[in-house]
């Protein structure tokens, strides 16, 4: 099926749609809006490496997932919007499940949002992708302003802002991408809010700060605190960077396996077929015999390579008290501990977490050799795969030269 001619098609339908349409009320949720929403899709799908069938889904339900809103009230504008995917999906042939899955997407937009599986995930959050940028202040006044023309009445800013403040508390992004590229940006802009807030009367802390000398803190110095205090304490995005490192290393260590694994099995049935046909009948065709040697030696010497690529390396599993005092054991990492008891492992674990310093440095530890692991593997691989392609090519080519050279007797 050719999913792009159709995406094309809604594209152009929903477009139609909005031109067709026009509400005045619509503020905010307008074409321009679900625009924004299908780039911000189709960036954070292009990020993991959607199928095709599964960057369609995410692009219609972005299409769509609004469009609800010019053939009905606000509430429930989701379910509307699935109803008209799924009319227009299905009178151009697409699967049905496909179109399931359309479905649910759009319906997990609607607040608060329960997205279940990544395309579900990244039409959330493209959906509120506007929370983590620059944009949001400009959007927000939209969104209000909408509010109070379906209303038709007036909304205070302190009552909005109070409410923007909860939306933006109680939001997650549920990708990790996401949660990187916007998380402080998000942040940020709640920080931004909640410092509009009017200060309750008589502030305690500093009636205190005041009776020991220390209520003259001047704006300067407050912000220079603040900052401080930022640069010290870890943003929780380098958790999020941490734990997106490890699992893209797991990765492209799953795929490294994976390829050598058909490596060794496709090298594997070649000497078997070799074996039990082709030197069965050697004496009759001396001529093959430097060509089969050839052939297989290379695919010898590939399984012998896609093996090491893929053999694991075990340290010792031990660590002693002069490890945890200098902070030089992983305990991330199995190999460290694997022959200690749980008691021994539980208590440098503690100490671990108790120090900043000792678990940042544990992660860093873990992601380096992570790589250096990885380095190894693929350089083993990449010569497993240049073997198996040359010695391949050298082996046909002598095939090629023992049957135009044979004589027959």
């Amino acid at each position: 099926m050719d999913y792009s001619s159709i995406l094309e098609q809604a594209q152009h339908y929903v477009r139609s749609f909005y031109e067709a349409h026009v509400d005045d009320k619509l503020i905010y949720h307008n074409a321009k809006h679900t625009e924004m929403v299908v780039d911000a899709a189709a960036r954070i799908g292009q990020h993991y490496q959607l199928s095709d069938v599964d960057f369609f889904i995410v692009n219609v339900a972005a299409w769509f997932h609004d469009i609800g809103y010019l053939t009905g009230e606000a509430q429930n504008h989701e379910e509307r919007g699935a109803r008209m995917a799924q009319s227009f999906l299905e009178g151009v042939g697409v699967d049905k499940r496909v179109i399931e899955s359309v479905s649910r997407c759009i319906v997990a937009t609607q607040l608060p949002q329960r997205a279940v599986g990544l395309v579900e995930q990244i039409v959330c959050d493209a959906d509120l992708f506007h929370l983590g940028t620059d944009d949001f202040s400009e959007r927000n006044k939209l969104m209000r302003k909408e509010a109070e023309a379906m209303s038709h009445k007036k909304i205070s800013k302190d009552e909005w802002r109070r409410g923007t403040i909860r939306l933006l508390e109680s939001h997650q992004y549920y990708t990790d991408y996401c949660r990187v590229l916007l998380g402080e940006k998000q942040h940020e802009n709640l920080m931004k809010l909640k410092a509009k807030e009017p200060e309750p009367d008589g502030n305690p802390i500093e009636d205190l700060l005041r009776e020991h000398g220390m209520g003259d803190l001047t704006p300067e110095k407050q912000q220079l605190t603040a900052k401080e205090k930022k640069k010290k304490d870890p943003g929780r995005g380098i958790d999020t960077v941490f734990r997106i490192t490890s699992n893209n290393n797991q990765k492209l260590s799953s795929q490294a396996d994976s390829k050598a694994h058909i490596l060794i099995q496709v090298n594997s049935i070649i000497i078997s077929v070799l074996l039990s046909l082709l030197l069965r009948k050697i004496e009759d065709h001396t001529n093959l015999e430097i060509p089969a040697i050839i052939l297989l030696s290379v695919n010898l010497v590939t399984i012998i390579f896609s093996i090491l690529a893929t053999r694991p390396h075990i340290p010792e599993g031990t660590f002693n008290k002069e490890d945890l005092d200098n902070k030089k054991v992983n305990l991330l990492f199995f190999g460290n501990f694997y022959r200690m008891t749980l008691e021994e492992y539980a208590g440098g674990m503690l100490i671990m977490m108790d120090d900043k310093d000792f678990l940042y440095g544990s992660l860093i530890r873990d992601v380096y050799y992570q790589g250096i692991a990885l380095g190894k593997k693929y350089r083993w691989l990449r010569l497993s795969y240049n073997v198996f392609m040359y010695g391949l090519i050298a082996s046909v080519i002598a095939f090629v030269i023992a049957a135009l050279v044979y004589t027959p007797k």
